[in-house]
Formats: structure tokens, C-alpha cells, sequence
């Protein structure tokens, strides 16, 4: 069963996270939208606290989320989900439209990524607990394999304190490390969902290009694209007001 949080009255909109991630990485926005939905922000399989498994696709993570709808009796969801999260939300509103009403996909196309994780793995797995290291030399450790301040302070958000001086990361590394050509798997050209569809880019990320709006035309035909200036990947950190009230505009 998948961890979450649920908060707010009214249509249910779920939050699906990236990869690495956890639902606390929405926490901020999550509070803004249960103002207007009733709020699920969901820790996906092999992240946060939700279960850690071997099985690790985006099959099997949209069949989690379905299940996890079919418990909790939601139907014409609205459902955001960022990097890996959106890819689980193509997915899933393809294969069940009539239970997603309408699909927001934050900086991410249904393309093949080329794998581009080496250095955060690489960093992630230099990290020794059986030292029990402080939290501040994980991050000197991590600091050794990617210099972005921002990178490495999103993955710190997943250390924990599993037992008394001893941290440990939410996340399922050993499976990461297997499956990590998952992450970047294109989902089948053959899967269209014909209902409404945002999609927002950072302006200054490179994951959904010009050339891509085509193909994704293409797959969901009633799709807008949208840019948020002066944003990487994380575009719903980095400038989140924005973020905010172009989803709003869309789901109202």
C-alpha cells in the first residue's frame, strides 16, 4: 500500500512525485490545494514510506495508484505529477481515462531519457552508514560527487534517522542501482488519453524541447504546454506561486 497524506475537502487531486523524491517535497503546494480539493500526496513504490519491492517499473507503480484510487473510492481524479511522477501519470490516465479527468505533467515528455543519474548514484552510494556518519558528512560526502547545492540538498531531504545515530536513505537504493534504465523507459506511442492535459516546462530545463510538443500533441491531443521563465526540473520549487496559478487555471 502507498504512504500519504491526505488533506482538504472536494474533488480528489492526487500529487505524484519524482524520482528520488517524497511526498514532503510538495508539502508547501499540497497545503495550498486542499484549500479548493481534497489532497493526496502519495509516496510512490520504493520512495519515502511507502513499500520498497524488487518490482520496479512504471507498470507496476500505475497499477499501485489505481489500487490505490479502488481503496479509497476515488474516481474523476485530477492528478499532477513531476519527472518520474508525470511519466506514472501519462501512464495511468492513459490506461484508466475514466478515472483521471484531467492530467497536469510537470517537465517531462512519454520520450526515451537517456540515463543521467551516474553522479547522484555514484554519490549516493559513496555514502558509507555503517559508519554512522553525521547528516553534515553525508552531505560532505555527497558534496564530492555533485556540486549542485540545490541536487544535493533535495536528496538530503530523504535522510533520516532510522534508529538513534543511525540515518539511513527513505529511498530503495539497491533497486535504484539495478533499475535505474527504468526511470528513463518511453512509454508506448500507443497509449493516448483524450482528455484535458497541462504540461509545464521549466524555461530553463531541457527535458521537453520544442521539437517534442508534436509527439506529445500526438499522444494527448487536448494538451497545452506551458513555461515557467527562469526554471530548471524543479520548477515547482523554484518558482512555486507561478507553479500554482497555472494549475489553478487549469483545474478551476
Amino acid at each position: 500500500m502507498l504512504y500519504s497524506n491526505i488533506i482538504g475537502t472536494g474533488q480528489p487531486l492526487l500529487i505524484l512525485h519524482g524520482f528520488l523524491g517524497m511526498s514532503d517535497n510538495w508539502k508547501t503546494l499540497a497545503s495550498q490545494f486542499s484549500a479548493d480539493f481534497q489532497l493526496h500526496n502519495l509516496d510512490l513504490r520504493n520512495h519515502g514510506r511507502s513499500l520498497h519491492s524488487e518490482d520496479f517499473s512504471y507498470e507496476v507503480m500505475v497499477q499501485d495508484v489505481a489500487e490505490y484510487c479502488r481503496i479509497h473510492e476515488l474516481e474523476n481524479i485530477f492528478i499532477i505529477g513531476h519527472s518520474m511522477g508525470g511519466k506514472v501519470a501519462m501512464l495511468l490516465a492513459a490506461k484508466h481515462p475514466d478515472l483521471v479527468a484531467k492530467l497536469i505533467v510537470a517537465d517531462i515528455g512519454p520520450k526515451l531519457y537517456p540515463q543521467h543519474h551516474q553522479d547522484i548514484l555514484a554519490g549516493l552510494n559513496a555514502v558509507d552508514f555503517s559508519t554512522k556518519p553525521s547528516r553534515s558528512a553525508v552531505e560532505d560526502t555527497l558534496s564530492e560527487y555533485i556540486t549542485d547545492f540545490g541536487t544535493r540538498q533535495f536528496l538530503m531531504k530523504s535522510l533520516f534517522w532510522r534508529e538513534p545515530a543511525q540515518l539511513a536513505f527513505r529511498f530503495n537504493l539497491a533497486v535504484f542501482n539495478e533499475k535505474i534504465d527504468e526511470i528513463g523507459m518511453e512509454l508506448s506511442t500507443d497509449l493516448i488519453f483524450n482528455n484535458p492535459t497541462l504540461f509545464i516546462r521549466g524555461g530553463n530545463s531541457r527535458y521537453i524541447l520544442d521539437s517534442d510538443f508534436a509527439d506529445i500533441k500526438k499522444q494527448f491531443p487536448n494538451a497545452i504546454i506551458k513555461t515557467i521563465p527562469d526554471a530548471g526540473h524543479w520548477l515547482h520549487a523554484e518558482n512555486p506561486a507561478e507553479f500554482y496559478q497555472k494549475t489553478m487555471s487549469f483545474l478551476i
